[in-house]
């Protein structure tokens, strides 16, 4: 069966309605990914079959097969440390409050971990504050290949890499503008968040964040189908990986794909009292007329990245804050859930002196793509 023909009849399959629509088989969803990102489907198709998938439900296969399909086309780059943590936050970055994360693993990096995080500049539906966007702002040039990506985590003053979608999947990244005019969210939101580039000599972990209670055990499967040896999901705020500031949260641990293991988490645990959830948005930012325009060219966007690179560069210098605090519960949360500390108290206390002594600050700064924004 041609290329042509297949996808006609895949598109049959699934686009049938709620009732109708059969499911795809792991290796019939692995050959429709892979003709979109070869070119060889028009955008019709493409966008059809990525809609359809969403309006039935995807199937663990048909995720599975997808991911396979865009793993497939990346040749991984071997990184000489023992592990690697790969932390990924909402492509689609954030709009309710100022985003912490992007500085998140600079500060793990200073507990003596190797990070790795992935992304891009700005990303549909939301078109929010992406850590691409913050990173910029601070004035950090990101690495301009995989290769001065490894180069920076196995450097031990530095320890952590963020790379652009483009060299982490530049076919995947291809589809951006087409992800843009199907305006929902398709299975890729979910799926790329385990793509695997660059790997370790003994475990690749991944962290995430979720919002919606069915996300964890498809985020674990995903996590096992492309070769990490744990995840670690977190309910966080907007669907990243830092918790609530005010409210009981949870989190996740999958060592199998299969089973998960829940631990309960309050702020109270690491020692944080406040009064607002997320980092707030200062007064200048805090106009909804201006906030719900998602589209690529909202200016709101580009304003919160620079008020979350002001915030973020001064909790790395250690000044205490809802950022220097949003820090310490997220970085407490994935030392525990990799079982690196006994509490959550032991790990916020080992971030607290990461951010207090410099040594964050310093593998910030040490990225051979060095910032240039003076603190």
């Amino acid at each position: 069966m041609s290329d042509d023909e297949f996808m006609r009849d895949v598109l049959q399959r699934i686009a049938t309605g709620p009732t109708l629509s059969k499911d795809l088989s792991r290796l019939d969803a692995v050959r429709a990914m892979d003709i979109i990102l070869s070119g060889k489907a028009d955008e019709v198709q493409a966008g059809i079959f990525l809609i359809a998938l969403r309006m039935k439900r995807e199937t663990d296969d048909e995720l599975a097969g997808i991911l396979d399909a865009i793993n497939d086309r990346i040749t991984p780059l071997d990184v000489a440390v023992d592990e690697l943590i790969c932390i990924v936050d909402p492509y689609d970055g954030y709009l309710r409050g100022v985003p912490a994360a992007p500085f998140l693993p600079a500060v793990l990096a200073a507990c003596g971990q190797r990070v790795l995080t992935h992304g891009v500049a700005s990303m549909g539906p939301k078109f929010g504050a992406t850590h691409q966007a913050v990173l910029a702002a601070a004035g950090c040039q990101l690495p301009a290949s995989r290769e001065a990506a490894v180069i920076d985590i196995e450097n031990s003053s530095c320890g952590w890499a963020y790379l652009v979608q483009e060299q982490l999947a530049p076919e995947l990244a291809a589809l951006t503008q087409l992800r843009t005019r199907i305006v929902k969210r398709p299975c890729l939101t979910t799926i790329e968040v385990a793509l695997r580039s660059l790997v370790p000599t003994k475990s690749l972990h991944l962290v995430t964040g979720f919002v919606h209670k069915p996300y964890p055990p498809i985020y674990a499967k995903l996590a096992q189908e492309g070769g990490f040896s744990s995840s670690i999901l977190v309910r966080g705020v907007e669907g990243g990986v830092v918790p609530s500031l005010t409210q009981p949260a949870r989190y996740f641990v999958s060592t199998d794909g299969e089973s998960l293991s829940q631990v309960d988490i309050e702020p109270a645990d690491v020692g944080i009292e406040r009064e607002e959830r997320v980092v707030p948005l200062p007064i200048a930012l805090q106009d909804d007329s201006l906030r719900s325009v998602k589209s690529p060219d909202n200016p709101f966007a580009g304003l919160l990245a620079k008020e979350a690179a002001q915030l973020g560069l001064a909790a790395l210098a250690g000044e205490p804050g809802y950022t220097y605090d949003s820090l310490v519960y997220a970085g407490a949360v994935i030392l525990h859930g990799r079982g690196l500390v006994s509490s959550m108290s032991e790990g916020a206390a080992t971030i607290r002196r990461a951010l207090d002594d410099g040594s964050a600050q310093a593998c910030f700064l040490a990225a051979s793509t060095t910032c240039t924004t003076s603190l």
